[in-house]
């Protein structure tokens, strides 16, 4: 960041304010600080940097004439597209549907330019690396529209999510696939200076998702975390809850905004939310490092969801073990290699697998037989088409039998039977079954905005994309 910027941080409003006023005219210091909302120190330390294009007479200030066009490029200017507003609509016409187990409530179109204006009126998004962490609203497309020179990036659960936008924003936005409650994928760790995210509304998404931001942020105590959060006035005390989990990861609130978001549904806290501008401390990074299971207000990942019945997960013990194996038991989280003894079946429960961990966990394990307990309406399971798909996806690795009603009419069970090299495309099956190097190093030929990221880490499409990228070389 060039010198003159560096007083103000992430932050370019005060910076264009301080820059319009000393081209203006003559200010007083004084001024300069009541108009900037800056502290003394930071106003001080800008002057420092305009150096010798900076006039003095006694307490006043300006630019000296003729000086001021190189700094207005430098404080930049928000941008303006007046047909903004059309396209956001469009795009969020098509947007997937909202998924109820995900807390999904579709913002207004209008919201989704006022945050993007928003964004690009506080910071500087011509230099400024901003990541969303969950994107159903598709606030990264009305940034892009707005500043197509954005780096931006969107980390997302819902592959649905990240394919739209990889289509629709023409892959000049980056793309992750995580479920944050198993980490933060290491290639976008400690890479953004600014974090926006409208999470779910309980205490523990909340704090979840403002944990993972903060681990975004490459300098914490000088990035921001810009979040939406809403709660009913007839519950205060779920607000306060909320702010509490914030406060306890060690931000601080640089502004809370009313009403800033609009959304349509959310009744029952009014359709609205507040935007809360947030700052890291130096603490923050230390907080949030656990791993919560409930942080939805619906479904199998509600706080209040209930534990599989043991029954259950015998008789997916007992498909894991045919033939006289052991059993080693995992949870779900596919996110570091599952080590399986050799010899041994594998069985993990995925009654809560909102429809993106099954094709990740079967990439993540390596073992000779892995069974797996499903909601029978799984997004693969889900028709002929769902099934081959996922099927086709790891031909290469596994092969699958697809049990539906399987033990009972809510639930399916999934087993794989490890394949061999020689039964197989060996490309692809020594790419899948090293699923959490980096894509660059197993397969040399992969697109650079993949290169750094583990296999597991790519969006659905893009492991497609890749899978028959490598059978067609």
């Amino acid at each position: 960041m060039n010198s003159a910027l560096d007083a103000f941080g992430v932050q370019a409003r005060p910076l264009r304010l301080a820059v319009a006023l000393l081209d203006s005219g003559w200010v007083e210091f004084d001024e300069l600080v009541r108009a900037t909302a800056q502290p003394r120190r930071g106003v001080e330390e800008l002057l420092t940097a305009l150096g010798e294009d900076l006039e003095r007479d006694g307490s006043a200030l300006r630019l000296r004439p003729g000086s001021a066009g190189r700094w207005r490029e430098l404080a930049g200017a928000a941008a303006r597209r007046d047909d903004l507003s059309a396209e956001v609509a469009a795009l969020v016409a098509d947007v997937p549907p909202p998924l109820p187990a995900l807390d999904h409530v579709q913002a207004t179109p209008e919201t989704v330019v006022a945050r993007a204006r928003w964004l690009d009126e506080q910071y500087d998004l011509r230099s400024v690396r901003l990541t969303f962490v969950g994107d159903h609203d598709l606030t990264s497309l009305a940034v892009r529209a707005l500043r197509p020179e954005a780096e931006l990036t969107v980390v997302d659960v819902d592959d649905r999510i990240l394919s739209y936008i990889d289509r629709r924003g023409e892959r000049s936005i980056r793309t992750v696939h995580a479920d944050l409650r198993f980490g933060l994928p290491l290639a976008v760790a400690g890479n953004a200076d600014v974090v926006f995210s409208d999470p779910p509304y309980t205490p523990e998404g909340m704090g979840l998702f403002a944990a993972r931001g903060i681990e975004c942020l490459a300098d914490p105590p000088n990035g921001r975390l810009v979040l939406a959060y809403g709660y009913s006035p007839r519950h205060p005390a779920l607000g306060h809850q909320v702010q509490r989990a914030l406060l306890s990861l060690g931000l601080a609130f640089e502004a809370i905004v009313p009403e800033f978001h609009r959304y349509a549904g959310a009744q029952a806290i009014g359709s609205a939310a507040d935007l809360y501008v947030c700052q890291p401390t130096a603490r923050s990074r230390k907080k949030g490092k656990g791993k919560p299971q409930g942080i939805y207000t619906h479904g199998p990942q509600s706080v209040e969801s209930h534990r599989t019945p043991a029954a259950l997960l015998h008789t997916l013990g007992e498909f894991a073990g045919v033939g006289g194996r052991e059993v080693a038991v995992h949870d779900p989280d596919w996110t570091k290699p599952v080590p399986v003894p050799e010899g041994h079946g594998l069985a993990v429960d995925l009654t809560a697998d909102p429809g993106p961990w099954l094709a990740r966990v079967l990439l993540a394990a390596n073992a000779e037989r892995v069974a797996l307990l499903l909601p029978n309406a799984h997004p693969d399971l889900a028709d002929a088409q769902a099934q081959r798909a996922l099927t086709d996806l790891v031909a290469d690795k596994y092969r699958l039998r697809l049990l539906r009603s399987t033990p009972d009419n809510k639930h399916a069970v999934v087993v794989a039977d490890a394949v061999t090299p020689d039964d197989a495309n060996a490309a692809v099956h020594a790419v899948w079954t090293r699923a959490h190097g980096r894509v660059g190093n197993l397969w040399p030929h992969a697109a650079s905005d993949i290169a750094d990221l583990r296999l597991i880490d790519l969006p659905r499409h893009r492991i497609d994309e890749l899978r028959r990228e490598i059978l067609n070389s």
